[in-house]
């Protein structure tokens, strides 16, 4: 559902997928129901069913709140179209911020993760081994909070799935993420 470059596209939609495959689809991300585990498959009929008969054995589905939450979800085509919108908005913010520190980052294709080189250090002296340091430093001494990611090279994720009331309180965000990392001066 997060596509920056255009409209999302189904597997689907692809001549001939229909008879070879399925698509697994989740309302987790496009509609804000993370963690809920509401989703379904489609496509080719005898793939759907073998689904169908392991989930049949491994679990009982999900709670009646869950699935009436879902079904609202479902009859409300702008969710999604909103919450794209609001993730793209605030990933630009987060790629401008983040430039501005001298991190080197584009706008990612989609998602609501930006992926980023790892600092080697900060102006002040402190040098990091692995991205795991970084982002240990940057949690515990200035409260910033990525993930890191050492396993093709030392990188960091930042999220936009912040709380924030509206762009207001997503541009103080952004401006004290810029003050903070200012102040400690990534060094590449």
């Amino acid at each position: 559902m997060f596509t920056y470059d255009g409209p999302p596209l189904s597997f689907l939609q692809v001549p001939g997928a229909r008879e070879v495959g399925v698509e697994v689809h989740s309302l987790s991300k496009g509609w804000n129901m993370i963690g809920w585990r509401m989703g379904w498959v489609c496509g080719h009929e005898r793939i759907v069913r073998a689904l169908a008969d392991v989930k049949d054995n491994c679990d009982s589905g999900q709670f009646i709140a869950i699935q009436k939450a879902a079904a609202a979800a479902l009859d409300d085509p702008e969710i999604p179209h909103r919450t794209r919108a609001k993730y793209k908005r605030r990933l630009e913010k987060l790629v401008a911020t983040l430039g501005r520190c001298g991190f080197d980052c584009r706008m990612p294709g989609g998602s609501y993760f930006l992926y980023t080189r790892s600092p080697r250090g900060m102006a002040g002296g402190v040098s990091f081994p692995t991205a795991e340091a970084v982002s240990q430093y940057l949690i515990a001494e200035h409260s910033i909070c990525t993930v890191p990611w050492d396993d093709a090279g030392a990188y960091l994720r930042f999220s936009v799935t912040y709380e924030a009331a509206d762009e207001a309180a997503e541009d103080s965000l952004m401006a004290e993420t810029e003050r903070r990392l200012r102040q400690i001066g990534p060094v590449f």
